[in-house]
């Protein structure tokens, strides 16, 4: 019987198979695309996300980013990280990277689709597997977490993103926030000629139309668009546990607030590695409180920052705010990192 069983052959799914062969854990990947998966993502790895992904033995290239830049018209806050640089990463990059180093490890991936489980107190059946556990690493709207109900409604509006890359040197080595009465736009140097630029918002419409809400950031974009758009959304997922049974939700579909502090990458691969330590440890349902645990401060901040870019008076405010109080915004950046 197989020890682990991972639906979902993204990063969180590939973090947590990494985990579980370097554990000695005998794993299975199920995933129904070819790899590397691309999907709409800001594509920027904090310094903590690229720290662990090095302790799995997965080397990213891109682009180094020294720190977050939150811009609006002429005002702007700019604060670095504390030691090691993130990276800028092409999302096909960090998906053939991982790939590589589970290959590397013996891990087989499957090709499939898994959305319903039967489970028993020795195991479950998946796919036409049978293992020990299962984890759920199939994205922000997971079809297991649906079929296992553990999802809750959730009736704040919803926010989407859309994400677009342009042939052209960046201009800067830092991640660029901009904000507007339509949301943020986030912009990632992601290749020494490829800049990746992400748009974060509740209202419906195309990419173009969002885009014109940033005059001083399409200035700066001279180069041609070269990848198409890609959407992904409503980004927020509340989900009332991370274990059922014998089966374990990791990455987006353990539940999901939204992409305004780019942390999601990295608290996937956090996760991933607390999750197969509870499975190593014998004890599975210490994994909620661990995964509570890691995503507390992401969560709190997240929730904080949507406060304030839901209200167009107090959006409007966000960027004075940082650029008057430059050792808080700091301090609030560099406890995301």
């Amino acid at each position: 019987m197989i020890d682990v069983l991972v639906a979902g052959g993204g990063p969180a799914g590939l973090a947590t198979a990494i985990h579980a062969a370097l554990a000695g854990m005998s794993v299975v990947v199920v995933e129904p695309r070819r790899a590397p998966v691309d999907k709409a993502c800001g594509e920027g790895l904090m310094p903590g996300g690229v720290a662990a992904l090095r302790a799995m033995g997965v080397a990213v290239g891109g682009h180094p980013l020294l720190g977050i830049d939150y811009v609006r018209g002429e005002t702007r806050a700019r604060a670095g990280f504390a030691a090691e640089p993130g990276r800028g990463v092409r999302r096909t990059s960090l998906h053939a990277a991982m790939s590589a180093r589970a290959a590397e490890l013996g891990v087989p991936v499957v090709t499939g689709k898994i959305t319903r489980v039967r489970q028993d107190a020795r195991g479950v059946v998946a796919g036409g597997l049978s293992a020990r556990w299962l984890v759920a690493a199939d994205g922000l709207h997971s079809p297991l977490r649906t079929s296992l109900r553990l999802g809750v409604r959730d009736p704040r509006p919803h926010r989407y993103g859309l994400r677009r890359h342009y042939r052209m040197a960046p201009w800067s080595d830092f991640v660029e926030v901009h904000w507007s009465e339509v949301g943020e736009a986030y912009v990632t140097p992601v290749g020494d000629d490829l800049v990746g630029v992400a748009i974060l918002s509740a209202r419906r419409g195309g990419y173009d139309e969002h885009l014109a809400a940033f005059p001083g950031l399409t200035r700066r974009l001279t180069g041609p668009a070269v990848t198409p758009v890609r959407g992904a959304g409503p980004l927020r997922q509340r989900v009332r546990s991370r274990v059922a049974g014998r089966v374990l939700l990791v990455g987006d579909a353990a539940g999901y607030t939204d992409a305004i502090t780019g942390e999601g990458v990295s608290l996937a691969v956090l996760s991933a590695r607390a999750l197969v330590d509870c499975l190593v440890a014998g004890r599975p349902h210490d994994y909620e409180r661990e995964w509570r645990r890691l995503s507390r401060r992401h969560r709190l901040l997240t929730e904080a920052l949507l406060g304030l870019a839901r209200r167009p008076g107090t959006a409007r405010l966000v960027v004075p705010a940082a650029a008057r109080l430059p050792a808080l915004f700091t301090a609030v950046v560099r406890a995301l990192a």
